[in-house]
């Protein structure tokens, strides 16, 4: 990898690492709050609907400053958990909260199509059968949205590698500790001659992208013919 450096080979791994985390950790709260708002009827669903879809209307550097105020050291939510040792600003930690709350609605609406489609007379006649909610699902309607699961989370994975805004403001442009790939493109594209790394560095974000849609299509299918029974 002497092709890239160790600076730019050091933002790739950041990050896949962040991007990871970051679609991994938000998979269960997304399934949740998909069902929710595909299933439920509570007062104020419009209000949740428009909070998770919210990161999509607001420009990247807002929603992290906006991180910045709540998770910041100093902040509301910060403020106590760096008592317990968790530190979001400044670190790679923040740059997946920032890739995970910005790739959160995508994911979100991917599952939430899955679920709609899905025939809630299935899961009323496991209720029927003493099947308890959590059972229906886990039985009859999680097997049957595995592939937008699996879309949801590909599509976080791919919008969370490429997250600039709201991760350098929540987190600036650190090489080696925040430093992402954007932001290392970025970085590069300040300095004269930087051109042919910030290049090196699209391609490599090209290839990964490919990889990440084709590795998505193969799944889809063995999980569609798995699901099917074939």
């Amino acid at each position: 990898m002497s092709w890239l450096g160790p600076e730019a080979w050091s933002a790739v791994l950041l990050s896949l690492k962040v991007a990871f985390w970051a679609s991994l950790c938000s998979l269960p709260v997304a399934v949740f709050v998909a069902y929710a708002l595909a299933r439920w009827r509570f007062a104020g669903k419009s209000v949740l609907n428009g909070l998770v879809h919210l990161p999509l209307i607001l420009p990247p550097v807002v929603t992290g400053y906006l991180l910045l105020l709540g998770f910041g050291t100093q902040g509301p939510i910060g403020g106590p958990l760096k008592e317990i040792g968790i530190v979001f600003a400044f670190r790679w930690t923040g740059a997946a909260l920032a890739a995970a709350v910005m790739a959160f609605p995508l994911m979100v609406r991917a599952i939430r199509l899955s679920i709609e489609a899905v025939d809630p007379k299935l899961e009323e006649a496991a209720a029927t059968l003493g099947a308890s909610r959590l059972r229906g699902f886990a039985t009859i309607t999680l097997p049957l949205i595995l592939p937008g699961m699996l879309a949801g989370l590909i599509l976080a994975f791919a919008k969370a590698m490429g997250e600039f805004g709201a991760t350098i403001t929540f987190v600036s442009n650190i090489p080696g500790k925040t430093q992402t790939l954007p932001s290392a493109v970025y970085a590069f594209l300040q300095v004269p001659g930087g051109e042919a790394a910030a290049t090196r560095l699209v391609l490599v974000s090209i290839a990964i992208s490919m990889l990440a849609l084709l590795l998505s299509e193969m799944l889809s299918r063995r999980i569609a013919d798995w699901v099917a029974g074939r």
